[in-house]
């Protein structure tokens, strides 16, 4: 509220406040108690700079309102406020649904403000869409904003598919006090978002998304229910996408505070589910937690992290509730027998090890030509994905560990350990990794759905 306050600068800042608190009911025992606040403040005369001041002091008082980890002291959690977004068939539906039924949001997008919603400005929408121009992003952000209004949203909080789609649509719904906790970005290879679009089928019941090669339902039912959606040719979505990688600047720009990035290039469940230690260890030390600041002595002077301390992140991360309702797929993790040893000790003992096998040229080229942007923090390939702009090309960056020669200290190290860790996993599948993306993932996919061995018992 303070943020909203400080950019919008409001001639009546009590009354600025009073709305955001009816629009934003966090908690409503709290909520009362800041109306209170608000008109014991609107009592005295103040300039806004001491109104600030002293408001930010009486709501940290009655609300307790922990913004970085979403959850106020009184135990409540606060209300999901969360955009996802990504280029065309990056799956935003499919993590859009997944996360309302998990959360109990309210999803909103662009089919269901113009087909399901009956809303004051829709059929001035749907005038642009029978005409095929483009719909207006103040015309955009007044049906969301209306849509966010609505009651169900406000007590339930909202899920906003694929808006904003552009810096201009993220000013516009930032003015009018609609502003995401968490903004998700997706993003994967363009070759593989044109191909996942001309195979994606949807259940006109349920809205769930699904795919002929990569995601297609075991249920026949389901199979004879499935329509095609009237999806755009592979030129319109090579521009759909063009469009895309030169909007996105301007959005990170926006949101880059509260803005996670997932690689949506794998399975579903890996995208909605996936633990990399190498990033538990990043996720805790920005914690700034005492745990945090044992770990980033270890990360600043260059030395690794001790197995025990490694082991302590990962045990409480694979005891949260999403790894013990969904499973977990680790990777990079055990890196030799003794860290397998400890997994297993802690009773984590994985039903497929996969070992991948790659030639070290391959491992050079594939490591040594990778690039970031730092403003967008997409990641290119000198060879396989090229910046398709000069102007980004001038402006990415390699990542120091990126260079041959620590590239060839990892090899070397891997080498080492690699023999005693496929003793420990006896029956891993190993995996060529120099081939095709899509051979690897049906090679992985036949080994997962083959039935896990069970053990034979004698009958006495």
């Amino acid at each position: 509220m303070l943020e909203e306050l400080i950019i919008h600068q409001p001639d009546d800042p009590i009354q600025f406040m009073i709305s955001h608190l009816k629009q934003n009911n966090d908690d409503v025992k709290p909520l009362k108690r800041c109306k209170e606040v608000l008109q014991e403040c609107s009592s005295c005369t103040m300039c806004f700079s001491c109104l600030t001041k002293d408001f930010s002091y009486k709501l940290s008082k009655f609300c307790h309102i922990n913004i970085n980890h979403g959850i106020s002291q009184t135990g409540m959690e606060l209300t999901p406020r969360i955009c996802v977004l990504g280029p065309p068939a990056s799956g935003k539906t499919t993590v859009a649904l997944w996360l309302c039924k998990r959360l109990g949001a309210i999803r909103i997008s662009q089919e269901t403000l113009l087909f399901k919603e009956a809303l004051a400005l829709t059929e001035e929408a749907k005038a642009y869409k029978e005409r095929k121009e483009k719909i207006p992003n103040a015309l955009w952000a007044n049906l969301i904003q209306e849509r966010l209004s609505n009651v169900d949203c406000i007590k339930q909080g909202w899920i906003l598919e694929g808006f904003p789609e552009n810096q201009e649509q993220a000013w516009i719904l930032q003015s009018s006090g609609i502003i995401p906790r968490h903004v998700v970005v997706l993003y994967a290879p363009d070759a593989m978002l044109i191909e996942r679009n001309s195979g994606k089928r949807i259940d006109p019941i349920t809205e769930e998304v699904y795919h002929t090669t990569f995601d297609w339902p075991g249920d026949m039912v389901i199979q004879e229910r499935l329509v095609k959606p009237e999806d755009p040719s592979e030129q319109e979505i090579s521009k759909k996408l063009l469009e895309y990688h030169r909007s996105f600047p301007g959005i990170f720009h926006v949101y880059q505070k509260v803005l996670k990035s997932f690689n949506a290039d794998q399975p579903s469940m890996d995208v909605l589910s996936q633990v990399c230690c190498g990033q538990l260890l990043k996720e805790i030390v920005a914690g700034k937690t005492k745990l945090g600041e044992l770990v980033k002595t270890y990360i600043d002077s260059g030395y690794q992290v001790p197995d025990k301390l490694v082991m302590k992140i990962l045990t409480e991360r694979l005891n949260a509730l999403d790894c013990m309702t969904n499973g977990w797929v680790l990777y990079g993790f055990p890196r030799d027998v003794e860290q397998g040893q400890q997994l297993q000790e802690s009773h984590f003992v994985p039903n497929r090890v996969f070992f991948f096998n790659l030639p070290y040229e391959s491992i050079v080229e594939r490591l040594s030509e990778r690039r970031i942007d730092p403003v967008t923090g997409e990641r290119y390939h000198t060879t396989f994905r090229p910046a398709p702009t000069p102007e980004i090309q001038a402006r990415l960056r390699q990542n120091p560990r990126d260079k041959e020669e620590n590239i060839e200290m990892c090899v070397e190290s891997y080498y080492r350990n690699i023999k005693q860790l496929e003793d420990f996993y006896e029956d891993a599948f190993y995996v060529n990794a120099d081939q095709d993306p899509f051979v690897v993932f049906e090679f992985i996919e036949s080994c997962i759905i083959k039935p896990l061995p069970c053990k034979k018992f004698k009958s006495s």
